[in-house]
């Protein structure tokens, strides 16, 4: 498609959000350069957990095939006890509609993998082991400096560059993630046949133990407790602690605590909340994803809320021809987006304040219920 009025975009950051963005734009006929900081474009962690709404976003992306096809589609849900019994198991909600399942389980790298791909035949130009130094905007559009002494003149600057966003600050943005006060491990592992869905446990050691299939032969577990100091834990000891943590539970659990034997397949990360309250833009210069909202993973909708961001925000872009002044779409964006990520942050949030606190969780049922409402609405 060629743009009869062209227009050029900067995205700074290459992970879910920044490539998903990306593909949508160019596929609007829109000019685009991705700018990622690592050389190597590539994410760790083991694996992660993708509800409806976020399946959504990757068909519109053109990339359901190939996620299904790498990941693991399933529709249920288990609770289960600290010794392994099974307690029940039910649908789960379907929040990218019907015709989509509920969840998919899929390794990181694999999803980065195939967005990566995308964006490289959506024709963007990505530069790797690249920054933006310094930004400095007018009426008309947005200078960038990088870090390797090369300017770039956009229409507008897309942050997309996470929790820890450099523009978010350059941009003069004040708001910084906050710990919640948990943390979880999680290992990536071999999938036992009998592992069909997702199944947590509350109680045991740590407030929840949770397994997701990531595929035909994978899977990821993890637990999560009340974080620690991360200096005083050794990463060489990263096995040894999960491991021990794990033989605390029964049923899967025991294959799972005898796989967990190299602490470089262990991960270790606090839970943070991050909403940027506020306008998420200033001038041409616009935050999405964890660069603008972030939560910890009890309701997994954090990737699927950035998913959405760069839905919603592709659409809003390639139906104004004219960017002549952008400050109402921008605007436009976050009301269109503010109550619906503001509802999730805040549950998710509140879900591991009550195992914080010990009042139980005769809450969570209504909570979790009245989230998924809004989340299967459309965005």
């Amino acid at each position: 498609m060629t743009d009869p009025c062209p227009r050029k975009v900067l995205v700074i950051g290459g992970g879910a959000s920044g490539n998903a963005v990306t593909i949508l734009l160019r596929r609007a006929g829109i000019t685009v350069d991705l700018i990622e900081a690592q050389p190597d474009w590539n994410v760790l962690g083991s694996g992660i957990t993708l509800q409806g709404n976020a399946l959504r976003v990757l068909r519109e992306l053109g990339v359901w095939d190939e996620v299904q096809e790498a990941g693991y589609p399933f529709n249920a849900i288990g609770l289960a006890a600290p010794d392994g019994t099974m307690l029940f198991v039910h649908e789960d909600a379907r929040t990218g509609g019907e015709d989509l399942p509920a969840t998919a389980g899929m390794q990181r790298a694999q999803l980065q993998q195939i967005l990566c791909e995308a964006v490289r035949a959506s024709g963007a130009t990505v530069r790797l082991g690249t920054a933006a130094n310094e930004l400095t905007q007018d009426e008309d559009g947005v200078t960038v400096r990088f870090g390797d002494g090369t300017e770039g003149r956009y229409d507008l600057v897309i942050a997309a560059d996470g929790l820890n966003s450099a523009t978010r600050a350059m941009i003069g943005i004040d708001d910084k993630p906050e710990p919640t006060g948990m943390a979880i491990w999680r290992v990536a592992t071999h999938r036992p046949e009998s592992v069909e869905h997702s199944a947590l446990i509350y109680g045991g050691p740590c407030y929840i133990a949770g397994y997701c299939p990531t595929s035909r032969h994978t899977m990821y577990a993890y637990l999560v407790e009340a974080n620690r100091d991360r200096a005083a834990v050794d990463p060489a000891s990263y096995a040894e602690e999960m491991r021990r943590l794990a033989e605390s539970y029964g049923g899967v659990w025991r294959e799972i605590a005898a796989s967990i034997t190299d602490p470089v397949k262990v991960n270790y990360t606090w839970f943070h909340r991050l909403l940027v309250e506020g306008s998420w833009h200033r001038g041409r210069v616009v935050l999405i994803g964890d660069a603008a909202h972030a939560c910890p993973p009890t309701l997994a909708q954090g990737a699927a809320m950035s998913l959405e961001d760069a839905s919603v925000l592709a659409e809003m872009l390639s139906g104004q021809q004219d960017w002549s002044s952008l400050d109402a779409l921008l605007t436009g964006f976050y009301e269109r987006r503010i109550d619906r990520v503001r509802t999730v942050v805040e549950a998710s949030v509140q879900l591991g304040q009550w195992q914080l606190d010990g009042t139980g969780n005769a809450g969570m049922p209504g909570l979790i219920g009245r989230t998924m409402s809004v989340i299967m609405e459309t965005p």
